[in-house]
């Protein structure tokens, strides 16, 4: 009861004054600054207001921040966040226990700050928990801590292995400051010992990874597609074969495509990729990405359809642009809006695929973090240790619910009902 009291109080500190800051700053900056395009100050504005999107948007803010400094932040900055206690296995969140640091006989190369920064870093030490600790002559003795009730054995230490340079007066003091400490997990400890609350940051990365890359590469193939067949609809262009010239019907072609991909069910889609490439972490990029790029394509046709029957764009072939350019540089700027606000709800959709595969055990292998790994690994421990299930799975609705916010927010800033009514 505590954390949760504890996590609501977290929530309300980093969520409700940021929101307010920003739309208290927004109202100074638009009374004193002159926008050359009003049109944007109505969007921002819109947006700003709407209390569900500036929720998304936060809690978005907060996720690219664990995402770029998950190693700095956590409190086990090692690979993967792997380092293992067994002593310590399936610890409920809110458990703390003292700790006996122990210098490794092979000291690992000192990381750098970039390296770190990436993938973490290997420690120099290995942590012991203990229940007790004291000092016979020029050793220290501990109590090891196996559990609650279990009486743990003693094991012994020369003061010169725990710290290199120290007092003989004042042996027991330097080893307090510097070798012993209270360690806390906030989210507890999983089946192996590791720090949950760790992992549970560096599953933000995986999840956001998967997100942008695979949003990425629908778009690269959806616009494309979606703004040809739109183009194309009326306009059929000419090939040759063979020394003859066809009228190539690009709108229907492209049309039948998009409706044989789409009746696939999305895990059938991704299984033969993830099967054919194996299971690596970019292969799972590419499969999420290529069940999103129709719902992009199909929006892109229609607004397409829409914007190229505008006088400006009549304009543009009778001053000789090239499709391409007329494309490219006059329709697609001008029809951005809708595919922001469907890019939003992808992201979503990426996260879900991803955490579903890595749930059916055919997305990110361990012992990298994913949400859905770690849903998976622990449901059957739903009656005994619930939270090991219960907090990945609230990251991800959170996570998911932050981007549908975001998307619903920009859909009702740009006006995107009124644009989109007709395609």
């Amino acid at each position: 009861m505590r954390i949760l009291l504890l996590i609501a109080a977290v929530w309300f500190i980093l969520y409700v004054p940021f929101i307010f800051l920003l739309q208290f700053l927004w109202k100074r900056i638009k009374q004193k600054k002159r926008f050359a395009n009003p049109q944007t100050v109505k969007v921002t504005s819109r947006f700003i207001a709407d209390t569900g999107a500036m929720f998304g948007a936060v809690t978005l803010f907060y996720a690219f921040v664990i995402f770029i400094s998950a190693h700095l932040i956590a409190p086990d900055p090692t690979p993967n966040a792997g380092f293992q206690m067994n002593e310590i296995a399936f610890k409920s969140p809110g458990f703390h226990i003292t700790v006996l640091k122990v210098p490794l006989e092979i000291q690992h190369k000192k990381t750098s700050f970039f390296k770190w920064l990436i993938s973490g870093k290997e420690l120099s030490y290995r942590l012991i928990p203990i229940k007790n600790y004291w000092m016979q002559s020029d050793s220290l003795l501990v109590e090891r801590y196996l559990g609650d009730g279990i009486a743990g054995d003693t094991l012994h230490f020369p003061v010169q292995q725990i710290i290199s340079d120290f007092n003989a007066s004042d042996k027991l003091h330097q080893i307090e400051k510097n070798a012993i400490s209270n360690k806390y997990f906030l989210f507890g400890t999983d089946d192996l010992g590791r720090d949950y609350f760790s992992r549970m940051l560096l599953g933000v990365r995986v999840s956001l990874a998967v997100g942008c890359i695979a949003v990425f590469i629908a778009l690269l193939i959806g616009i494309p597609i979606g703004a040809a067949a739109g183009f194309f609809k009326k306009e059929l262009p000419e090939i040759s074969i063979l020394k003859r010239k066809f009228l190539f019907p690009v709108d229907n072609f492209l049309m039948w495509t998009m409706s044989v991909i789409w009746a696939i069910p999305a895990l059938l889609l991704v299984f033969p990729i993830v099967f054919a490439f194996g299971q690596q972490f970019y292969t799972i990029f590419i499969a999420v990405g290529l069940t999103m790029w129709v719902d992009i394509a199909r929006l892109v046709r229609g607004q397409v359809m829409q914007v190229r029957e505008m006088e400006y764009i009549t304009a543009t072939k009778n001053f000789g642009y090239s499709n391409f350019r007329t494309v490219f540089l006059h329709i697609l700027p001008n029809i951005i809006g809708p595919v922001i606000v469907i890019t939003a709800a992808n992201f979503a959709y990426a996260i879900l695929t991803e955490a579903g595969l890595s749930f059916l055990g055919i997305g990110v292998q361990p012992p990298a973090p994913s949400w859905g790994l770690m849903i998976s690994k622990y449901k059957d421990n739903l009656i005994t240790d619930p939270y090991l299930a219960l907090i990945p799975g609230t990251a991800i609705t959170l996570l998911v619910l932050a981007f549908f916010m975001i998307g619903n927010g920009l859909r009702d800033a740009l006006d995107i009902k009124s644009q989109v009514g007709n395609t």
